[in-house]
């Protein structure tokens, strides 16, 4: 507050306070219309023939600036989200902290964000009319700062200032092709710096995911943080402990599946934020083992996505939990549990452990156990066990998980390659590969009697 009165008395301004964009023309950005979705592109033009304003903005501006393909293209608008609801048939509103219109087009979804009100204007009312301020001006916060309303309408100014990185407060005008620049955001995309826009450690504070976010982008987009930007990240990243476990997940899963998911980790750890997402992190990569096939695992995940092949997020934290279900599967055996009992305790305990780190949804436990389970099975290269797991549905997602094993060393090379061979063969070649069956032979269970009945056998006749 004191600030705010000494910035108003000497004319200060903050980068959180512009209210006036930098207007780039197409020769300076080179973003032509024909680059656009087409979807996107029709909503823009819906809403401007309705009378409204409607801009690309955020990440897909960024990313064709960077001379990418966006794979999202989002629309901001002064349009409220129920005047953009009766413009489009095809949407509906979504969100409570944070509303958004979901307008589909075909199999596409364009996301429509009506401009809000930065914290700086929501804190300004505040301070002009105290306690008698409009509900729809009050920003509600927590004891941390953490932001708990964001449904304050503003203009386009509020919004840019609201956004959290200078290279996201990028609007895009498809009808003329004009960028609308407000922190200097193209110039940091051409100089590869991820910068915040406002004080770091407030923003930080409002939303402390953007620690995570900043991480992310960094790791995705090869940009160096900001020495300011990058400043508060250690003394606050214990505020991510307030977030829920669902928001801390979501934010994990667009990390590991952004394509630089191996950087991210790594980039992770560097800024001090592992423990707030990923704890499990220090276990793994303090082991050797553990580090070569979590690098593996990643490594071939990136490969997936970047040459758009599907990924499975169960596969995924499959293989970053893996090594603390080989650790306590180690030690139950040691203490004189039988190796396939011992498994499967060790895999339950590792679930229910990581519950209270990282909220990965029970819908990929099954997949999980799946995959972990039939592990000890690619041992058995004999009789007809091969052939029986072959026929497994999560075979495939199995084998790709023994590969990784195999790269980082936790079983021979030789097993994965045998596999590999064994699928390419015909059946008579499959016979010959076949090595002797070592593995135990179920018991078989002796059928019991019913009472009376061997007294009944010896009274029959011969």
């Amino acid at each position: 507050m004191i600030r705010r009165i000494i910035n108003k008395v000497f004319g200060r301004t903050s980068r959180a306070s512009r209210s006036e964009a930098k207007i780039l023309p197409l020769k300076m950005h080179g973003i032509r219309r024909e680059q656009l979705d087409d979807c996107a592109l029709k909503v823009c033009e819906t809403l401007a023939q309705a009378g409204f304003k409607g801009y690309l903005v955020g990440g897909a501006v960024r990313d064709l600036l960077l001379g990418g393909t966006p794979k999202d293209f989002d629309v901001a608008t002064d349009a409220t989200p129920e005047e953009v609801r009766r413009l489009f048939r095809r949407s509906r509103i979504i969100g409570r902290r944070f509303q958004i219109v979901h307008v589909m087009c075909g199999r596409e979804t364009i996301e429509v964000t009506t401009f809000r009100a930065n914290g700086q204007k929501e804190a300004e009312d505040e301070d002009a009319h105290g306690d008698d301020a409009p509900a729809a001006s009050r920003r509600l916060t927590d004891e941390h700062g953490r932001l708990l309303s964001d449904n304050v309408f503003g203009s386009m100014a509020d919004d840019a200032a609201r956004r959290d990185f200078t290279i996201n407060a990028l609007y895009y005008d498809p009808a003329r092709e004009e960028v609308h620049d407000y922190f200097g955001g193209v110039g940091d995309c051409k100089k590869r710096v991820l910068r915040m826009i406002g004080d770091p450690e407030t923003r930080y504070r409002e939303d402390p995911v953007r620690m995570l976010r900043a991480a992310r982008f960094a790791a995705k987009l090869d940009f160096h943080i900001d020495p300011e930007t990058r400043k508060p990240v250690a003394t606050l990243a214990p505020l991510l402990a307030n977030i829920p476990r669902a928001r801390i997940f979501d934010e994990a899963l667009k990390l590991l599946l952004s394509g630089h998911a191996l950087r991210g980790v790594h980039q992770l750890r560097a800024e001090g934020l592992h423990h707030g997402m990923l704890p499990l992190l220090d276990t793994i990569l303090d082991d050797t083992t553990g580090e070569r096939f979590i690098t593996a695992a990643l490594k071939s995940t990136d490969a997936r996505i970047q040459s758009d092949r599907p990924s499975s997020p169960a596969f995924l934290f499959g293989t970053l939990l893996w090594p603390q279900v080989v650790k306590r599967w180690k030690a139950l055996e040691a203490a004189g549990e039988k190796p396939q009992p011992a498994l499967f305790v060790a895999m339950d305990e590792v679930l229910d452990a990581q519950r209270g780190q990282l909220a990965i949804p029970r819908r990929y436990d099954g997949m999980m156990k799946e995959i972990w389970a039939l592990q000890p099975r690619f041992e058995q290269r004999g009789g007809q066990r091969p052939f029986r797991l072959l026929e497994h549905p999560r075979f495939r997602a199995a084998y790709d998980f023994l590969l990784l094993r195999a790269e980082a060393g936790e079983v021979p090379s030789e097993l994965g390659e045998w596999w590999t061979r064994f699928q390419e063969v015909d059946d008579d070649a499959r016979a010959g590969m076949l090595l002797a069956d070592t593995a135990a032979k179920p018991r078989r269970r002796r059928k019991r009697r019913k009472p009376g009945e061997e007294g009944a056998r010896e009274t029959q006749p011969a």
